[in-house]
C-alpha cells in the first residue's frame, strides 16, 4: 500500500538514499531541503512525481511555512521523518541567540511535527534521528545563555530531540507512533566528513532502518522507545532521558525557547 512519507534534510546523504529506496517501493515522497538547486536534483533522483518543499530549519517561520504550505495541499501524511541535522557550521549561532544545533536538531523537528500531527493518522509514524552521541543538556545552553563545542551541542541536542519523542509519544497513547532512532555511527554523510575528517561506513545502513521504522510492523507497537542501530536493537538512550526531572526540565525549555523564536 502506497504512503505519503516527508523527509526533511532528503537532498543528500541518509536522507536522500532514503527518500530513494521508499520512492521504489511505491510511496509518494514529499522531499526537504534549504537549496532549491539540490531540492531539484534530488526530486530528479527520487522520481515517482517527488514534492519539493524549500525550507532553512534555522528559521523556524520558514518550518511554519513549511507545514503550512504541506496543510494546504495534503489531508494526510502517513509518515514524518525529521532527518535533517547539523554538526558544524561556520555560524552556530542564529540571530536569536540560540546555538544552531538545538534549533535544527531539537527545536525545528517538535514545530514541524506539532504542526503536521492534525494530518498524521493514528496508524501513522514520526520517526526522529537521534545519534548514539547523546548527553545530558545543559539547559542554559540550550536557552542561549552558554556556549558550547561542536560535539557538546550535537550531543546534546540529540538527547533533547529523544526526550521529546519519548514524552510526546506518552501524550499520545492511542497513536501515531513516535520512535527516535540511532541510524548509525560514522556513516558515509557529509556530517561525518566535515566532522571527522573519514569516509564513514555504507549508507544503506542507515536508510535501511529509517524504511524500517517508518513502515516495518516492528515498530508499530513501540512508541517512545529508541532504536540503537550500532547494536540493531531497541535500547535505552542516555540515562538522563530517564530522569523525569531533566526531562520535564527539557521540555519547558524546548517550548519555552520555541515560543521565544517563533
Amino acid at each position: 500500500m502506497s504512503t505519503t512519507i516527508l523527509i526533511t534534510g532528503a537532498t543528500d546523504g541518509i536522507g536522500l538514499l532514503t527518500a530513494t529506496m521508499l520512492a521504489a517501493q511505491g510511496h509518494k515522497m514529499l522531499l526537504h531541503g534549504r537549496s532549491a538547486d539540490k531540492l531539484a536534483a534530488a526530486a530528479k533522483q527520487v522520481g515517482g512525481d517527488a514534492e519539493t518543499y524549500l525550507a532553512d530549519l534555522t528559521r523556524l517561520g520558514d518550518v511554519q511555512q513549511m507545514a503550512d504550505a504541506i496543510l494546504e495541499k495534503h489531508d494526510t501524511l502517513d509518515v514524518l521523518i525529521n532527518n535533517a541535522g547539523v554538526l558544524k557550521a561556520a555560524q552556530t549561532t542564529t540571530p536569536d541567540g540560540y546555538d544552531i544545533r538545538f534549533v535544527v536538531n531539537t527545536f525545528a523537528p517538535y514545530v514541524l511535527t506539532q504542526r503536521l500531527l492534525p494530518i498524521i493518522p493514528k496508524t501513522g509514524r514520526v520517526v526522529n534521528l537521534s545519534s548514539a552521541a547523546q548527553a545530558r543538556v545543559d539547559l542554559s545552553a540550550m536557552a542561549g545563555k552558554v556556549r558550547l563545542d561542536d560535539m557538546s551541542a550535537y550531543a546534546q541536542s540529540k538527547l533533547a530531540i529523544t526526550i521529546w519523542t519519548r514524552e510526546v509519544a506518552r501524550t499520545m497513547p492511542d497513536g501515531p507512533v513516535v520512535v527516535a532512532v540511532n541510524p548509525g555511527s560514522l556513516l558515509a554523510s557529509k556530517m561525518v566528513e566535515e566532522g571527522f575528517g573519514i569516509a564513514g561506513n555504507d549508507l544503506s545502513i542507515g536508510a535501511d532502518i529509517l524504511c524500517r521504522a517508518a513502515l516495518h510492523e516492528e515498530f508499530a507497537e513501540k512508541s517512545g522507545a529508541y532504536f540503537d542501530n550500532d547494536a540493531g536493537q531497541f535500547a535505552q538512550p542516555n540515562a538522563a532521558a530517564s530522569d523525569p526531572d531533566h526531562a520535564a526540565a527539557v521540555m519547558q525549555g524546548v517550548t519555552r525557547a520555541i515560543g521565544t523564536i517563533v
